[in-house]
């Protein structure tokens, strides 16, 4: 048994370890963090606020497909949507943001809708 092994095990037992074994432990145990994207995250919230137990599947994979999907969906939306002659461009500023901010507002309650907030 490494020396790593033997302060990991006696880590896990609650025996006192010295600074050089703390030291050791840290490096060998050390947290990883996943970073999601926007949806991925609120999927993540979801699923904690559901008390749904994600022990037996692979959490970060199926986070980062969740933000994925989101993405591909919203520019087949959007793509869809600048068809569309409601969205279309006007040349008036004002009126083109109102018509931006609605058709982005429809996307993100198609992605809530669809792909976040299902269980």
């Amino acid at each position: 048994m490494t020396k790593q092994e033997q302060v990991i095990l006696k880590a896990e037992q609650g025996q006192g370890l010295t600074v050089e074994e703390v030291k050791i432990y840290q490096k060998a145990v050390t947290p990883r963090q996943h970073v999601y994207g926007k949806y991925g995250t609120l999927k993540r919230k979801y699923l904690e606020d559901k008390g749904i137990d994600w022990t037996i599947a692979d959490l970060p994979t199926y986070l980062h497909g969740v933000d994925k999907q989101a993405d591909e969906l919203q520019e087949t939306m959007r793509e869809r949507l600048e068809q569309d002659e409601r969205y279309k461009r006007t040349g008036n500023y004002i009126e083109d943001c109102r018509r931006l901010n609605e058709m982005q507002h429809l996307i993100e309650e198609e992605i809530l809708n669809e792909i976040v907030y299902v269980a």
